[in-house]
């Protein structure tokens, strides 16, 4: 079992303001425009991918499509 913490009414010491260095929220959710196609896939494909992502806890869509993000942008001129 994990030690209890327990708090004190302490003095801190000193205290130093960090600038707050990350960006808006909107900035964070960015999403890129898609546009939804249609494609036969093997199962043996669908298979690797949906294992991958149950693994990293992450839809298999969205692995696929980082995936040929990836390369695309790796091939493009």
């Amino acid at each position: 079992m994990k030690k209890r913490i327990t708090y004190t009414d302490e003095p801190m010491g000193e205290v130093k303001i960090v600038a707050d260095f990350l960006p808006p929220p909107a900035e964070l959710a960015f999403r890129e425009e898609t546009v939804k196609v249609t494609i036969a896939l093997s199962k043996a494909s669908i298979d690797f991918f949906k294992n991958q992502a149950a693994q990293n806890h992450v839809p298999y869509q969205k692995l696929i499509r980082r995936l040929l993000d990836e390369y695309a942008l790796h091939h493009a001129s």
